[in-house]
């Protein structure tokens, strides 16, 4: 017992040794992490209940000596050690009777499961490879075409100097949207993420979503606003509702088909539903609920619990997979919800809840 509260409640795997190095504590935590029934690690000499071994398999209890070794020692350092042919992250503590160069009391070993550091590494090579990849096309044309105009640019009409500078001014503004990715991933991630509030229309906002959609080239009659009764007012951070709205709408086009709909209505969060960052609202719990869908294939049923995922693209090419991660990533810091289905239609629908969350002063 540690405080009245059992080892077998801490998350970590816990194995104690006493001064003669038999061992008297390993916790449930131990058992999963080595695959060692407590029964036959209790009662065991430490050094063959975790017959532990380092990666070029040297006996790590041997190398450490933790009994008869250097006594100004108190800890080892975590390190990757195989045990069985499992890997754990092992961290030792020395407790001694009467400080330094007294004898060991007690050795305390700390166990942790390597999967989740090995999904971050993961994670993290996939990110570098991703940004690498994404980089280098647009870099490569930046590259290639400034350099053509700097050697020949007396060889070229005016007019094929703008379609080459217009390449440019693309390719810069797809390196700049990357980047700006990045950061916001950083920020969400690392519970960072700043937001400016302020009130915002709702409405007004996917009204200039449409409008830009339209005015890029997209058909008007593409694009269905449905807005049922009055939307409360919302205290939010603009920029990042624009960055919401923009990405599921730009999805919809590129990756749907057919009519998108997005329909707006007021909805309620309940007693226990989100808060607002603790701004003490009104105490109505008010919300808007919007809904983007399209009337493309969908998305399979067996994916779809991978969508807001990082570097999901389902079967598309393109993209670097982290708009729909960022975008789930913003609604929750606004205190809101999403989550994707099929249309009636058949085609991708997103549907995400954002609560009014004003304060009082402005109620």
């Amino acid at each position: 017992m540690l405080g009245g509260l059992s080892a077998d409640a801490l998350p970590d795997g816990l194995v104690v040794a006493d001064a003669a190095g038999t061992v008297v504590c390993f916790n449930a935590a131990a058992e999963r992490i080595t695959g060692v029934k407590a029964g036959d690690a209790l009662g065991k000499q430490l050094a063959d209940a975790l017959p532990l071994e380092d990666i070029d398999g040297r006996r790590w209890w041997v190398c450490t000596d933790p009994y008869g070794g250097l006594g100004i020692r108190t800890r080892q350092p975590e390190r990757n050690l195989v045990l069985g042919g499992r890997e754990v992250l092992v961290t030792a503590s020395y407790v001694r009777e009467d400080g330094a160069n007294s004898p060991v009391k007690h050795v305390v070993v700390a166990l942790r499961c390597t999967s989740a550091r090995r999904r971050g590494e993961r994670n993290h090579a996939e990110l570098i490879a991703t940004v690498a990849h994404e980089l280098r096309s647009p870099l490569t044309s930046v590259k290639g075409f400034t350099a053509t105009l700097l050697r020949k640019w007396e060889r070229f009409t005016d007019e094929q100097k703008r379609l080459m500078l217009e390449t440019v001014d693309a390719d810069a503004d797809r390196v700049t949207r990357l980047i700006t990715e990045l950061l916001d991933i950083s920020r969400i991630d690392s519970g960072r993420l700043q937001l400016h509030r302020e009130v915002v229309d709702l409405r007004e906002a996917v009204d200039r979503h449409v409008r830009a959609q339209i005015a890029a080239g997209q058909p008007e009659d593409r694009f269905r606003v449905k807005a049922q009764g009055p939307l409360p007012p919302t205290w939010m951070d603009r920029d990042k509702l624009d960055q919401i709205l923009g990405n599921l709408l730009e999805n919809a086009v590129r990756h749907g088909a057919g009519a998108v709909t997005i329909e707006m209505a007021g909805t309620t969060f309940g007693a226990a539903g989100p808060a607002a960052d603790g701004l003490g609202g009104t105490g109505d719990d008010e919300g808007t609920e919007i809904t983007v869908s399209d009337e493309g294939p969908g998305i399979p049923d067996e994916l779809l619990g991978r969508v807001f995922t990082r570097f999901w693209r389902g079967n598309r090419r393109g993209g670097t997979g982290l708009g729909l991660y960022i975008v789930k990533g913003l609604v929750e810091a606004h205190g809101g919800t999403i989550d994707v289905g099929r249309a009636e239609c058949g085609g991708a629908m997103f549907r995400f809840r954002l609560p009014a969350g004003m304060p009082d002063v402005l109620a």
